[in-house]
């Protein structure tokens, strides 16, 4: 066992290394210090020279090495292929700590390497340390979401996928020189399943709540389809996604992909808009480390306004079409 901290380095099917990877590497440099300055690692697996464009953001973010497979068919995410490399990695180098990325590539790909690996996988964190041990200390919701639990691996590598937007990113850079090591899978795998075509859906490509920067959000407040439709509007004027409590999504006001929260998604872009929004901690805890917090509530002593930096006391039906008309006239 080495004292390596690897990190997976996931490839979009836009091309680009999902932002989660970077919050993952600026908590890395603080799990690191507590394990003696471990190395901090990144295995990128991609079609033949995608490294190299990427290799700026390993280096800012102060990796020590990357290890990278390249290869045509590792263009599209197969979970065969791309399980087998990551093995094969961990078999070679001993990582101690192995961090993905809780998205849906993540949550495919982290169980299927930890049962090879015959060791255990702390999914869906929203906190990482090290305890007096020198072990991993992993955080989840459980009991669907009421209480957190920290779960410790016994075995190694030890594993964790990571929700998005729980961590923050580098305020600045730290600079490596940082190593690319190219590597060859060398089992035989034959993939059983082929992707022939992948068709975003239109829903998906307007509402990416992980990487975006503005989200309005809406709660059992806006009441029926129509209070819904203001948010989605609301999104539209500044180019934002659409979010929901989980109040909303039990109404049926919204899916569960859009549900942020403890049982949903945590999100920290530079605008969150709160319309209809209690802001039980259930839901706080899902987008509290947003930059700016504007909350739209009737209750005056909604807990929302403990957090946000700019209030209304009002109805949210009569405040969200003002702001759209606003926004609407600065367009024109």
């Amino acid at each position: 066992m080495t004292k390596e901290i690897l990190i997976y380095a996931e490839v979009t099917k836009s091309g680009y290394v999902h932002p989660v990877f970077f919050t993952l590497a600026a908590k890395a440099q603080e799990l690191a210090q507590k394990l003696d300055d471990a190395i901090i690692s990144a295995l990128i697996i991609t079609s033949k020279g995608k490294t190299e464009t990427v290799k700026e953001g390993f280096v800012k973010c102060g990796f020590d090495k990357v290890y990278a497979f390249e290869d045509e068919r590792f263009g599209n995410y197969n979970t065969e292929l791309f399980s087998s490399c990551a093995i094969e990695l961990v078999n070679e180098i001993h990582p101690e700590i192995f961090l993905i990325g809780a998205t849906t590539q993540g949550r495919d790909l982290g169980p299927r390497i930890s049962s090879s690996l015959h060791t255990g996988l702390t999914a869906d964190c929203i906190e990482l340390d090290i305890n007096e041990k020198g072990m991993l200390a992993a955080t989840r919701p459980t009991f669907g979401g009421k209480l957190m639990a920290t779960i410790l691996c016994k075995n190694h590598p030890q594993m964790a996928t990571v929700r998005p937007g729980v961590f923050k990113p580098l305020e600045q850079d730290v600079i490596r020189n940082t190593e690319i090591i190219y590597k060859n899978i060398t089992s035989v795998v034959t993939p059983k399943v082929e992707l022939i075509d992948f068709i975003k859906g239109l829903e998906d490509e307007l509402n990416d709540l992980d990487s975006a920067e503005i989200i309005v959000s809406g709660g059992k407040g806006m009441k029926n389809a129509e209070g819904f439709k203001l948010i989605e509007s609301l999104a539209k004027a500044l180019n934002g996604a659409v979010g929901a409590s989980r109040g909303a999504v039990e109404m049926g006001l919204a899916d569960h992909k859009m549900q942020i929260g403890q049982t949903g998604k945590t999100v920290s872009p530079k605008l969150y808009i709160a319309c209809g929004i209690s802001g039980a901690i259930q839901h706080t805890v899902g987008m509290d480390s947003s930059k700016r917090i504007i909350a739209i509530n009737t209750d005056e002593n909604a807990p929302i306004f403990d957090i946000a930096d700019i209030g209304y006391v009002g109805d949210a039906f009569e405040i969200i079409p003002q702001l759209i008309d606003k926004l609407s006239q600065k367009t024109d």
